[in-house]
C-alpha cells in the first residue's frame, strides 16, 4: 500500500499482519529504528518495483485517536524547530535555505529538508540540533522540484501539483517533448512554479510521438481527393492536415485517412509499409 506524510512525502508498506486499512484511513509502519504515522492513499498490488522498497517496512497497525492527537501536537512542535534551525544555519553562514522540518511520529528522529546550489558542509549544525533537541537528526538535501513537492499549491491548470497529488516518481522532461507536441517554445509558459519543465509534458508524450510516426510531416507533398498538395500544417490531436489549396494562397483540412503519401523512412506503422517507402490510401 501507499501511504502519505508530511509534505506530501509518500512511502511504500506491506500489510504483512493484514491489518483492515482503507484509504483515508491513518495507520502506524515501521519506520528508520522507530515507527511514524501517515494517511493511507492506495490498497492494492502495486507495481513491483514499490515492494523492492518496502521490503524491510510494514504496516504496524491503525492509528488510534491518541495517535492522531500526538500527530497533530507533532506539527505544532516543528514551527519552533524551523525557526532554531534557521537561526543556527544563519549563525554558521552556511550556503542553504532551510524548506520544511519532520519530526517522526515516535519523536526519535528529526529530519530537516534543505537546497542549496553545491555541497554543504553541515556536520557542526547536526550536532548544534543534536544537542538541542537530543534525538537524532538528519539533514536532507533535495532538489528544487521536491522542494514544490513539499510546499504544495495550485497549477496555472487550477488543480493541485501533480507532483503534490499523485506523482510517484519524478520522470525526465526534456524540450524536445515540448517540440514534439508542437508548444511555443516559451520558458515560461512551459515551466512549472519549480522553474523546471512541467512533469504533464510528458503525460501525453507517447500519443504525439505515435501521431508524428503516422502522420506527413510539413513540406511533404501528399494526394489528396483534389489531387497532390504540399502540407501546411498538421493537427496531432485531431489528425487533420493542411494543406494547400486550389486556389493561391488557400487552404483546405482533410482527415489524414483520406490522404495519400510516400513515407520514405519506412516509418508509419498502418498502411503496409514496405519496399521502398509507405503509401496510404482513403480508408
Amino acid at each position: 500500500m501507499l501511504l502519505q506524510f508530511k509534505g506530501r512525502r509518500k512511502g511504500y508498506y506491506h500489510n504483512r499482519r493484514a491489518v483492515p486499512v482503507k484509504v483515508g484511513d491513518h495507520c502506524l509502519v515501521e519506520a528508520d529504528r522507530g515507527r511514524d504515522l501517515g494517511k493511507v492513499t492506495y490498497v492494492g498490488p502495486g507495481r513491483a518495483e514499490w515492494w523492492q522498497v518496502a521490503d524491510h517496512q510494514g504496516v504496524l497497525q491503525l492509528a488510534s485517536e491518541a495517535d492522531l492527537e500526538r500527530m497533530r501536537a507533532t506539527r505544532d512542535e516543528e514551527g519552533p524547530m524551523w525557526d532554531a534551525c534557521n537561526e543556527r544555519i544563519r549563525r554558521r553562514g552556511l550556503d542553504m535555505n532551510l524548506v520544511t522540518v519532520e519530526r517522526q511520529h515516535d519523536g526519535r528522529k528529526i529530519t530537516f529538508f534543505f537546497t542549496a546550489e553545491g555541497r554543504v558542509d553541515f556536520r557542526e549544525l547536526v550536532r548544534d540540533l543534536a544537542a538541542l533537541f537530543r534525538t537524532r537528526i538528519e539533514l536532507r538535501q533535495i532538489g528544487v522540484r521536491d522542494e514544490t513537492r513539499l510546499q504544495g499549491g495550485l497549477a496555472v491548470c487550477g488543480r493541485e501539483y501533480c507532483c503534490s497529488g499523485f506523482l510517484h516518481e519524478f520522470a525526465p522532461v526534456t524540450l524536445k517533448m515540448a517540440k514534439t507536441q508542437q508548444l511555443p517554445l516559451n520558458p515560461a509558459k512551459l515551466s512549472g512554479p519549480c522553474g523546471r519543465l512541467r512533469c504533464c509534458l510528458a503525460f501525453e508524450d507517447d500519443h504525439y510521438r505515435d501521431a508524428r510516426r503516422r502522420l506527413p510531416r510539413t513540406g511533404t507533398v501528399v494526394t489528396t481527393p483534389d489531387g497532390p498538395a504540399t502540407v501546411r500544417q498538421v493537427d496531432l490531436l485531431r489528425e487533420v492536415v493542411t494543406v494547400d489549396g486550389r486556389e493561391p494562397g488557400s487552404l483546405v483540412e482533410w482527415g489524414a485517412d483520406r490522404l495519400r503519401w510516400d513515407d520514405p523512412q519506412g516509418t508509419a506503422p498502418r498502411g503496409g509499409c514496405g519496399g521502398g517507402g509507405c503509401r496510404r490510401g482513403p480508408a
